[in-house]
């Protein structure tokens, strides 16, 4: 079964687990079944039905981006990782 690594700051919205397993052939199939059981957390990933810009998802050392996207498909040993883009700052 594969598994979605989840970051500190969204993990209040998966009760607190740094790890979920999930089901699905695909990393898309895989992400819906993480907010259909966390539905608290798809306003974080998600606008609409599109997976947010700022939301970066890899697949061992590769984004998502550069495979097959939301299409990518999945083995069930594989670890995807959500990783959200930081921005911000002060400039003095």
């Amino acid at each position: 079964m594969p598994s979605i690594k989840i970051p500190t700051p969204l993990r209040p919205y998966t009760s607190n687990s740094a790890q979920v397993d999930v089901s699905g052939a695909t990393v898309g199939e895989a992400l819906t079944d993480l907010v259909t059981r966390y539905p608290d957390l798809k306003p974080h990933l998600y606008n609409g039905g599109e997976l947010r810009n700022f939301v970066n998802v890899f697949l061992g050392e590769e984004d998502i981006r550069f495979l097959n996207g939301l299409e990518t498909d999945l083995e069930p040993t594989d670890a995807l990782r959500i990783i959200p883009s930081i921005a911000g700052g002060v400039r003095r």
